[in-house]
C-alpha cells in the first residue's frame, strides 16, 4: 500500500483543522481506492482527528500514512458515537480495525460447529454456527471449568485437524479401533476419533453441556457432588479433594453464567441521553440491544408516538435465551461496557412501564 506524501498530509491536516468541530462523532480513514481503512469514534472529534497528525505511536502513524482522505459524521452524543462506530465497522470491516483492535478483556465459551463439536475459550464471536456463552471475566477459571466439563461429559479437546470417525461408520473399521490420545483410556473422552461413540451419542453429550452452560440443568455438577461425598464417606480424602476442586470450578462457572445472564436481562429500559448540543435522545434498550432511537419526546404528540413504540416493543417476544447470538454480541458488550463505565447514566434510565401508560 502506497503511503501519503508529506505535502498531501499537510493539506489534509489543514482541511480537517478548518472543517471539523469538537463534537461527538465518528471518522473514517479512506485509502486511494475509496476503501475504508479504519473507523474511529471521539467525544471531541476535531481534537481526536488532529491528534493523528501529531502522533508518534506506530498505530496512528501507520493509519494516517496509508490514508488518502478522512471523512466524518457528527453524532448527538458520545453514546451515539460508540454505536455508530460499531455499525460502521460491521458494515465495512476495515483492515486496521481488524488488525489493530484492542483485545477484549471478556472471554466466551464457544461450542464449535459441526457433527463433533468441542468447547473452546475464545474472544472472537463472529463465527457462523458457533454457540457462545458468557461473557466471563476470568479466562483461567473459565478454561479450568471447560476441562472439567470435557472430562465429565466425555467431550473431545483435540485439534480440529484430527480426523474424526463416528461409531455409525462401521464399514470404516477394518482395522481395530484406536483412540488418538490417552483420554479415552482414562475414561475422560468418549473417543470420537476412534469410532467409540455414535453421532447421536456425542450430540447428547454436547447438548448436556449446552443445558448446563445455559443454566437449564445441574448435570454434570450433581455427579461431582455425589463422587465427592462418596470419597468423603470412604475417607479417601485425596480423591475428595480432587472432586472438590472440580466442584469449585463448576460452581464458579454456574455463578458467573448466572451473573452474565442477569446482567444482560437487567439491561432493559428506556435510556435518556442528553445531546452534546441539546440534541437529546431516548434509546429503547432490551436485553442489552438498542431496539430503537428517537428524539426525546417534548410535545404531547411526540410522547404518544413514543409510547406506542414502547408498547409495541413490550408486545414483541423476548430475545431467545440460551447461547448468545454472534450477530448481536458486539452491541451487547458495548452497551454493558457503557453502563459499567458510566454508572451515572443509569440515573437517566426508566422502566418500559413508565412510558407504556
Amino acid at each position: 500500500m502506497s503511503l501519503l506524501p508529506a505535502a498531501d498530509t499537510r493539506a489534509l491536516m489543514r482541511r480537517v483543522s478548518a472543517l471539523t468541530e469538537n463534537r461527538p462523532g465518528i471518522y473514517r480513514m479512506i485509502d486511494p481506492a475509496g476503501r475504508v481503512l479504519y473507523v474511529g469514534k471521539a467525544k471531541r472529534l476535531r481534537t481526536r482527528v488532529l491528534s493523528y497528525f501529531r502522533a508518534r505511536d506506530d498505530k496512528a502513524s501507520i493509519i494516517l500514512q496509508a490514508a488518502h482522505d478522512i471523512t466524518w459524521d457528527y453524532q448527538p452524543s458520545e453514546f451515539a458515537a460508540h454505536l455508530a462506530e460499531l455499525r460502521e465497522i460491521k458494515k465495512h470491516r476495515p483492515m486496521y480495525n481488524v488488525q489493530m483492535n484492542r483485545r477484549r478483556r471478556a472471554v466466551f465459551i464457544a461450542l464449535t460447529a459441526g457433527p463433533i463439536p468441542k468447547l473452546a475459550l475464545t474472544g472472537v464471536t463472529a463465527r457462523a454456527g458457533v454457540r457462545y456463552f458468557g461473557p466471563f471475566s476470568s479466562a483461567v477459571r473459565a478454561g479450568t471449568a471447560i476441562r472439567v466439563i470435557n472430562d465429565l461429559l466425555g467431550l473431545r479437546d483435540c485439534a480440529d485437524r484430527l480426523p474424526m470417525v463416528l461409531g455409525d461408520q462401521g464399514d470404516l473399521f477394518a482395522e481395530p479401533k484406536r483412540a488418538a490420545c490417552p483420554r479415552y483410556e482414562f475414561g475422560t473422552c468418549s473417543g470420537p476419533c476412534g469410532g467409540f461413540v455414535t453421532e447421536a451419542g456425542y450430540r447428547e453429550r454436547t447438548e448436556a453441556a449446552v443445558r448446563f452452560l445455559g443454566g437449564y440443568q445441574v448435570q454434570p455438577i450433581d455427579r461431582v457432588i455425589a463422587m465427592m461425598m462418596r470419597a468423603a464417606e470412604t475417607q479417601d480424602f485425596e480423591a475428595a479433594a480432587r472432586w472438590r476442586e472440580k466442584f469449585e470450578a463448576l460452581e464458579w462457572l454456574l455463578a458467573a453464567s448466572a451473573r452474565a445472564r442477569l446482567g444482560i436481562d437487567l439491561l432493559s429500559f428506556v435510556y435518556r441521553e442528553p445531546g452534546a448540543l441539546g440534541d437529546e435522545r431516548v434509546y429503547l434498550i432490551r436485553s442489552g440491544l438498542v431496539r430503537a432511537t428517537y428524539p426525546y419526546p417534548n410535545t404531547p404528540l411526540e410522547l404518544e408516538v413514543f409510547k406506542a413504540v414502547v408498547a409495541g416493543e413490550l408486545a414483541s417476544p423476548l430475545p431467545p435465551g440460551g447461547p448468545l447470538q454472534a450477530a448481536t454480541m458486539d452491541e451487547m458488550l458495548l452497551v454493558m461496557s457503557w453502563f459499567r463505565r458510566h454508572p451515572d447514566a443509569l440515573r437517566r434510565t426508566s422502566p418500559f412501564t413508565d412510558w407504556a401508560a
